[in-house]
């Protein structure tokens, strides 16, 4: 494996933040070097700064995208933490459908609009559709929106596809979700049309405007910004604020806290999940 130098690792990792927003620091050389070493042999380059030359002057950006694709996370699961998606079951969807139906004063359907930011390979925004699937017997009821936004073209373009490996399904998904919403497909499964087709996804660098996101009702924005510098969470949650209706919900990871970081948002407890809703 190539090994980086400590001034390497300053002008790689500086470049890497300018283009996902993602913090690295000496502590990572090790997952520097193992996530982008077949890429910088694949590019025949003989070491980090040369590969760091031949991705600036790419002005195609496709190593840029490569790289982003090998640097960012895609650690997820069906259903991850449980906890969420209980919350989204049996206090967020019905509070929401109750306030939506007194103002639609009846006329259909009503609109439910969610946004998993950083979505990776999709698992989350299916595990919310699937919720949705089960909670509401009449789908054409409901305006249904599901979006899922990733920066990596890799994670997205198996999101659009919705085909897992039996590593990958078996993560979090109990047998009788996998057999009513998956079809065995070449050792592998692939979500079922009526779920696939609930969502939509879209490559978008969160430190980038939100431009034509439209606005949501609910936003999974879980474990995605503990990669970035307090600064860019800030801008981050303020944004999502921007996009989020005035009675809208905003769901984060468990070791996450919006404390001291927006004061935009406060947060709220439902048995033992917390979520957040902007500040009256």
């Amino acid at each position: 494996m190539l090994k980086i130098t400590p001034h390497e690792i300053k002008i790689i990792s500086r470049y890497i933040y300018d283009i996902s927003g993602i913090v690295l620091d000496k502590t990572k050389t090790y997952l520097i070097e193992t996530r982008l070493g077949s890429l910088i042999k694949k590019e025949g380059c003989s070491s980090y700064n040369e590969f760091y030359q031949r991705a600036k002057s790419d002005v195609s950006k496709s190593l840029e995208r490569k790289i982003t694709d090998a640097i960012t996370t895609k650690e997820t699961l069906f259903f991850r933490d449980t906890s969420p998606f209980e919350l989204l079951q049996h206090k967020i969807i019905p509070d929401l459908i109750d306030r939506r139906t007194a103002k639609s004063s009846g006329i259909l359907p009503i609109p439910i609009r969610i946004w998993s930011a950083g979505c990776s390979t999709g698992q989350e925004i299916y595990s919310i559709a699937i919720v949705l699937k089960e909670l509401l017997p009449d789908l054409k009821k409901f305006n249904i929106k599901l979006l899922g936004t990733d920066i990596s073209d890799a994670a997205i373009a198996q999101a659009s596809y919705g085909k897992y490996n039996q590593f990958e399904i078996q993560r979090g998904l109990q047998d009788d979700r996998l057999l009513k919403y998956f079809n065995q497909n070449d050792g592998a499964w692939k979500i079922k049309d009526k779920i696939r087709g609930m969502a939509t996804f879209k490559r978008l660098n969160l430190l980038l405007p939100f431009a034509g996101v439209g606005k949501f009702d609910i936003v999974f924005c879980r474990n995605v910004a503990i990669y970035f510098g307090l600064e860019d969470r800030k801008g981050l949650f303020n944004k999502i604020a921007d996009v989020l209706e005035p009675d809208g919900y905003l769901i984060i990871g468990s070791s996450e806290s919006l404390t001291s970081i927006c004061p935009k948002f406060e947060p709220k407890r439902y048995l033992r999940s917390v979520f957040y809703q902007l500040a009256l």
